[in-house]
């Protein structure tokens, strides 16, 4: 595997700020949003804040994908027949191959039921239009270790980190020294075993 097919695998996309969308049919509404978010207490707070703000609404189904890989991801139909809500949302969220995102689409009720399948065109459409005004970018996964030094190894340690091309946050210089950076997944091995020929680093 050469460098460039290894930094590519903890490379993702996600969108860069807040996007809105809309689809309409038969008198029914479906206003769309789109959110970066990070974890799942992020996210859920966000839906609370939707149920919150359009509580005249029928329903507010949603759904997210977490994680370089996608590993963590809900969706939920909140009312609507199975599968005809949040499944189609969270379709086009993998279909745009897209993670740390969260899709809401809030739905007011027009008199006329669309059925199964023009629910699902509704729900997958209004979460389309999110996406398609959404600002598309790269993310680049990283995990935060901890630095524990001493003065004596001072420069030592600034030399790796400039190597790596990292800047240290949560800097403490007292008796013990210590910082924190996060460092690309692809490069943590080798991150930690340059460290820790120098002093002792460790994974948060």
């Amino acid at each position: 595997m050469n460098p460039g097919q290894q930094s590519a695998t903890d490379c993702f996309k996600s969108i860069s700020s807040p996007s809105k969308g809309i689809y309409k049919d038969k008198g029914s509404k479906f206003l769309s949003f789109a959110y970066p978010v990070t974890t799942e207490a992020e996210a859920k707070a966000l839906i609370a804040s939707l149920k919150k703000e359009f509580f005249d609404a029928r329903h507010h189904c949603w759904a997210y994908r977490l994680g370089h890989t996608g590993e963590v991801f809900r969706y939920n139909d909140d009312g609507e027949p199975s599968s005809t809500a949040g499944k189609p949302i969270y379709g086009q969220i993998l279909s745009n191959e897209l993670s740390d995102i969260l899709i809401v689409v809030v739905r007011y009720f027009g008199g006329i039921l669309l059925g199964t399948s023009g629910l699902i065109v509704a729900y997958r459409s209004a979460a389309a239009d999110a996406i398609a005004g959404a600002d598309i970018i790269e993310k680049i996964a990283t995990v935060r270790c901890r630095v524990e030094f001493d003065y004596l190894q001072m420069n030592a340690v600034m030399k790796c980190l400039k190597d790596f091309q990292l800047t240290p946050q949560n800097t403490v210089y007292d008796n013990g020294c210590s910082l924190e950076v996060d460092v690309r997944l692809t490069q943590e091995a080798s991150f930690l075993e340059s460290m820790n020929k120098i002093c002792i680093c460790t994974r948060v």
